[in-house]
């Protein structure tokens, strides 16, 4: 009979390609967790994995079998949390971000959250689009955050809020502060961009595409940043512009050597929302946990919004 340990141990060594990192991930030695697969393999009537010196590939069937393996992983988590989780927002929750929203958006639930449920232990996971939306897919995670739309049908998504994207020049740059531009304003051979993988490196290309150009032949392809803290820090010293989403503006501590140029309408930008599992059981949790966000993201406008306090004269 086909174990759920026996299936966790082959999706383990399908991610990890070698028997050792497997075997620490699932708290086992190595030669238990060679002879569950063995037994795997027996069982199912196929070899699964093509043991060579130093290495292992998983065969065709392997590779079909651990992807099952881990969507049967996945709804056997969501049927545990169905009976642990009946308190909203109490236990275990883990949550995937985008880098483009994690540094901005977490300062500002994290303590809300700390304070309407304190029973709440949340895991954080931060990484680019696509490893999130696979390890939510194979019950790594609970929900994540980031950029919709999401493919899948096997996905729900809770819209948060739009996130508009802003033009980041040098101070000096001769662009009105007060005026609105448009994409013929973005200088194309000055732009920096996140390194590939990043969805906001997309985002920016599909705005900015009727303009930008392929390189020359025999020029290297654009370069990128891996944080927009270090992209802000190009512009700031004057070696390109950029586009910058919204959120991430903390207007308290804008650095003056960079100007944000709004865009004319329709202004470019991104949807930011949840997503999650749709065989999962908590959408009350997700539902509590959106609601969280958006309201640690609608108090964080309205303190961008509010002129500073005026000091008190002594008498």
């Amino acid at each position: 009979m086909i174990t759920l340990r026996q299936l966790r141990y082959l999706s383990s060594l399908a991610r990890h390609r070698h028997f050792g990192r497997a075997a620490d991930e699932c708290a086992v030695t190595q030669p238990a967790l060679s002879m569950q697969v063995r037994e795997l393999e027996r069982e199912i009537g196929a070899k699964l994995v093509e043991r060579r010196p130093g290495d292992i590939v998983l065969t065709d069937v392997g590779l079909e079998v651990a992807r099952r393996a881990e969507h049967i992983l996945a709804s056997t988590r969501d049927l545990v949390d169905f009976v642990r989780h009946r308190e909203v927002l109490a236990g275990s929750l883990k949550l995937g971000i985008i880098p483009t929203l994690a540094p901005y958006i977490l300062p500002r639930v994290l303590p809300l959250l700390q304070q309407q449920y304190p029973h709440l232990r949340l895991e954080v996971r931060e990484t680019q689009t696509k490893s999130l939306i696979d390890e939510l897919a194979g019950g790594s995670l609970d929900a994540i955050m980031l950029a919709l739309p999401v493919d899948g049908a096997d996905v729900e998504t809770l819209p948060l809020f739009d996130d508009a994207f802003l033009l980041a020049v040098p101070a000096d740059d001769p662009l009105p502060a007060r005026g609105r531009v448009g994409v013929r304003d973005v200088d194309q051979r000055r732009l920096i961009l996140l390194e590939e993988g990043h969805c906001l490196r997309d985002q920016a290309l599909a705005f900015c595409a009727p303009r930008r150009s392929e390189p020359a032949a025999g020029q290297p392809a654009s370069l990128g940043a891996t944080s927009l803290s270090t992209v802000m820090q190009m512009v700031a010293n004057g070696y390109g512009v950029t586009l910058v989403p919204e959120v991430a503006i903390d207007a308290k501590a804008q650095d003056p050597r960079v100007k944000l140029l709004r865009f004319h309408d329709p202004e470019p930008g991104r949807s930011v929302g949840l997503a999650w599992r749709r065989t999962s059981p908590r959408a009350r949790d997700f539902a509590a946990l959106g609601a969280a966000i958006i309201a640690a993201h609608e108090n964080a406008e309205k303190d961008a919004a509010a002129p500073p306090a005026r000091p008190r004269s002594r008498a």
